[in-house]
């Protein structure tokens, strides 16, 4: 049930997430549409290669890529006015589907058996890889390379998870909650890593 329904979340968040984007950087329609399918799908893809599942794996997720289009596609129709309240939000639906990819992609590596290094980089991959491609492609510097916190809450998730701490849908849903407000917190505050710099 909390897989389902992180995935679908998760998708859909980071579709618009992707779309919001490319408006900002003023992309045609395809660019649209491609920077929210690469930001909803490419975290899944780069965690399949990590842990030795066949690339072929993604393209049995029919569901997820008519919900994602589905998003963009209503998300593009959206009147301008509403568009620009909504693109305020694109920090917050970032936050949900870097949390919701970070569990799911953690619960999919435990439920392989893997070590809990492999649960934590399939977390942060999952939550962060979509968005790290999405910024590439429009010539943005990736959030997780950014000292804002970021892929440190990803991780945190693979940790609780790959040591079995936190097991349930209850639990699941509540850890969920729990990444998306310190990760709006996190650059609502401007909460930081610690920097070192050679630039004098």
């Amino acid at each position: 049930m909390a897989w389902e329904f992180l995935n679908i979340i998760g998708t859909i968040a980071f579709a618009i997430s992707g779309a919001i984007v490319a408006m900002e950087e003023e992309c045609d329609l395809f660019g649209v549409y491609l920077l929210g399918m690469v930001t909803a799908f490419g975290g899944g893809a780069v965690r399949n290669l990590l842990i030795g599942l066949p690339p072929t794996t993604l393209w049995n997720q029919e569901l997820l890529f008519q919900i994602a289009f589905g998003a963009i596609t209503l998300f593009f129709l959206m009147p301008n006015h509403l568009f620009k309240q909504w693109s305020s939000w694109g920090q917050v639906t970032d936050a949900v589907g870097l949390s919701a990819f970070a569990i799911q992609g953690a619960i999919y590596a435990v439920s392989l058996g893997l070590p809990i290094e492999a649960v934590i980089g399939a977390a942060v991959l999952t939550g962060t890889g979509g968005g790290m491609i999405r910024d590439v492609l429009a010539r943005r510097k990736p959030m997780i390379v950014h000292e804002e916190v970021y892929a440190v809450w990803a991780a945190g998730a693979g940790f609780l998870i790959g040591l079995d701490f936190i097991n349930g849908d209850f639990f699941y849903y509540t850890l969920f909650i729990i990444i998306v407000i310190l990760r709006v917190l996190s650059y609502t505050r401007g909460w930081r890593l610690p920097v070192r710099s050679f630039k004098k």
